[in-house]
């Protein structure tokens, strides 16, 4: 079996065509289609389902997939090892959140691949979940540690999280003092696989409160709900990297900084330790030195606030 073969293996599943993988490949479609026959032949399983209109991988192709990603990673880092050194270039596969890509990590990129000029990437938005076995990408940014054990992270930082609301809410609506005040404003909701996270827990000195809120808007767009509460439409639970830039610019308020809801994880997730190459290295040391950064700055404006507070 060809390495050529694992990579038209990889890359008609990504675009689930063997035309559009031929030509991305710059081979002729009837020579890429002798070649997964070929493969299949020798795996003695058929790796793609085919009909008239589409071609999708087939339950044999879903378990053959990620060790193929694995294993010309392996080779990609066995040659870079050969030249003397770890040489970053190719395609990095990247999954985010809406919120955190489009508002922070974006421009973190730009920066980042300027350095990295033989590298190049492809950007996924989403906030659905991630299916690594189905999903064509090398890494997930993500809220939360990975909860399947097959999976392999690296925990990024700690995030806080807290309530903002817009300094024109707050001077139309006078701002919560505690938890149980909450239920007479408007709150913005995340909702996530048709679940609305409506019920928020708060914590101070260790003591939790768990409020159900009531509120006009709901979104399963993170960036949505973001936009809602810099726009003064109520009342929101944000990680705190989500709403730094707007936090730094003056568009949002902390509210209540005391009560805080429950804190949460950045963690960078790869399909296996073994498809962990040296730009996901690289990218992981990156996001840990700017979140940290980030996340010095956020507690510099809230001890600033704290002060004026007591003041």
């Amino acid at each position: 079996m060809l390495i050529s073969d694992l990579h038209l293996i990889v890359k008609t599943a990504e675009l689930g065509s063997i035309t559009r993988a031929a030509t991305a490949l710059d081979l002729r479609v009837a020579t890429a289609s002798a070649a997964i026959k070929r493969v299949e032949k020798v795996l003695g399983v058929e790796l793609f389902v085919r009909s008239t209109r589409r071609l999708r991988l087939s339950r044999a192709g879903e378990r053959y997939l990620p060790p193929c990603r694995e294993a010309l990673a392996m080779l990609e880092r066995a040659g870079a090892e050969a030249l003397g050194g770890e040489r970053i270039a190719g395609e990095l596969r990247l999954t985010v959140s809406s919120d955190f890509g489009r508002n922070l990590l974006a421009p973190w990129l730009d920066e980042w691949l300027e350095h990295h000029p033989e590298l190049s990437l492809k950007l996924t938005l989403s906030d659905a979940l991630l299916d690594f076995y189905r999903d064509p990408v090398d890494a997930a940014l993500r809220y939360g540690s990975p909860e399947d054990s097959n999976l392999y992270g690296f925990k990024i930082c700690d995030v806080p999280r807290f309530l903002y609301a817009s300094p024109d809410y707050l001077a139309r609506h006078p701002a919560p003092q505690h938890p149980s005040e909450l239920s007479a404003h408007n709150s913005l909701f995340y909702q996530m696989r048709d679940v609305t996270h409506d019920v928020w827990t708060l914590t101070r000195n260790g003591e939790r409160y768990r409020v159900r809120l009531r509120g006009d808007r709901v979104a399963n767009d993170a960036d949505m709900v973001r936009r809602w509460c810099v726009a003064g439409k109520g009342i929101a639970a944000k990680s705190a990297l989500d709403m730094a830039p707007d936090l730094m610019a003056g568009r949002i308020d902390i509210v209540m900084p005391d009560y805080r809801p429950l804190a949460s994880e950045l963690w960078l997730v790869c399909p296996s330790r073994n498809s962990i190459t040296p730009a996901i290295r690289l990218l992981r040391d990156y996001l840990r030195e700017r979140c940290q950064h980030l996340l010095g700055e956020i507690e510099a404006v809230i001890s600033s606030k704290h002060q004026n507070w007591a003041d």
